[in-house]
């Protein structure tokens, strides 16, 4: 297909795909003539690949190319490469000193222990959890992570997981990770506040 045929299926106008190329976050096409170039499905995925990380997922330019370098290194296992870009959709967090912060962590790292879970040492949600207990902590919040750390494993192995297909284009599994992580994450927020409203109204009264 042509640019003009591209953009029409992609929803992405033209300059914006022009400069995608120019930025390497879209191979360039099968050139067929000095002005003229050809693409196909691929670049369709990679469009939408490209869409979802920064338009769902809110990153910036220079960590979409970070996570597109890895889609396109095949070397890397498919684990690392998705563990890359859900590591790019966390927060960036500075680890704190003192002693509340190193309590945290330690909560949290023994959490992780516990429940086998396999996570890895610089994992960027270890320390964003840890600054969630900080806070729930200096604002006298009750701890209690039980019932959220099983809805939380259901809700991946039950759920998720079976959206991302494993099997397929790299960048597919990528995209439907990153929905997933964002939008899953979104509606289950959404959920819990309407859960707040109706059990709010049921003790009070509406």
């Amino acid at each position: 297909m042509r640019m003009s045929e591209l953009s029409a299926k992609s929803g992405v106008a033209i300059p914006t795909i022009k400069y995608y190329l120019r930025e390497g976050l879209l191979p360039q096409g099968a050139q067929i003539a000095a002005t003229r170039a050809e693409y196909d499905e691929s670049h369709l995925r990679r469009l939408r690949l490209i869409r979802a990380l920064l338009e769902v997922g809110r990153l910036p330019v220079a960590a979409i190319k970070q996570v597109i370098e890895a889609v396109e290194d095949e070397t890397l296992p498919t684990h690392i490469m998705l563990g890359i870009a859900h590591y790019a959709l966390s927060p960036k967090v500075e680890p704190e000193s003192g002693e509340e912060w190193q309590l945290a962590r330690a909560q949290v790292d023994g959490l992780i222990d516990d429940l086998g879970w396999q996570i890895h040492p610089e994992a960027p949600t270890r320390d964003e959890l840890a600054q969630t207990l900080v806070r729930m902590r200096q604002l006298g919040l009750p701890i209690n992570l039980s019932p959220y750390v099983e809805t939380a494993r259901k809700l991946v192995s039950e759920i998720e997981i079976d959206t991302i297909p494993f099997d397929g284009p790299r960048d597919a599994a990528v995209e439907a990770l990153v929905l997933g992580t964002v939008l899953y994450g979104r509606a289950f927020d959404v959920l819990r506040r309407l859960a707040h409203e109706s059990e709010s109204a049921r003790r009070m009264g509406s």
